[in-house]
């Protein structure tokens, strides 16, 4: 008899609805992002063209030097180290990595330009980047070059 009476007691527990919670009524979409397009900045665009001039003047010194460069590396090859071709031409590799010095600080001048932008959260710069890009790749050509002349020469 005590076993019937148990089976039709009442469980008194509140347990959780199954139905569909408020949080789970939103959905999980990304949230639409609104494009922010950067305003003229007068200030900044006569910086981008002075930090292109730069640019252009570096890649034209870079460009007169690495030809003398390689004309030094080729007058060098198959002669001694310490002779006075190998000097000539280590002094225009020398003059050479001055000019990769003045690439590669232009291109730190451009991004910490575009750092401090970004730390104000301001939007991107279009010809900020663009002239970044240039820069970076003029560094990087210099910097293979470089590499590629002294390669053909005897090392010290």
């Amino acid at each position: 008899m005590l076993l019937a009476t148990a089976a039709c007691s009442k469980d008194t527990t509140v347990y959780p609805s199954l139905g569909i919670r408020p949080a789970e009524s939103i959905g999980f979409a990304e949230p639409e992002v609104k494009t922010v397009v950067a305003r003229p900045d007068p200030a900044l665009d006569s910086d981008i063209a002075r930090y292109e001039g730069r640019r252009v003047a570096v890649a034209a010194g870079f460009a007169k030097a690495s030809v003398s460069a390689e004309r030094s590396a080729r007058a060098a090859r198959g002669k001694p180290v310490g002779s006075e071709a190998w000097l000539t031409a280590q002094t225009d590799l020398a003059q050479l990595d001055d000019w990769r010095a003045q690439a590669s600080l232009l291109v730190t001048d451009i991004e910490r330009r575009a750092t401090d932008r970004a730390a104000k959260l301001e939007p991107a710069y279009p010809a900020l980047d663009s002239v970044r890009e240039r820069a970076q790749a003029d560094s990087d050509r210099i910097g293979e070059t470089i590499g590629r002349i002294q390669a053909t020469l005897p090392a010290a």
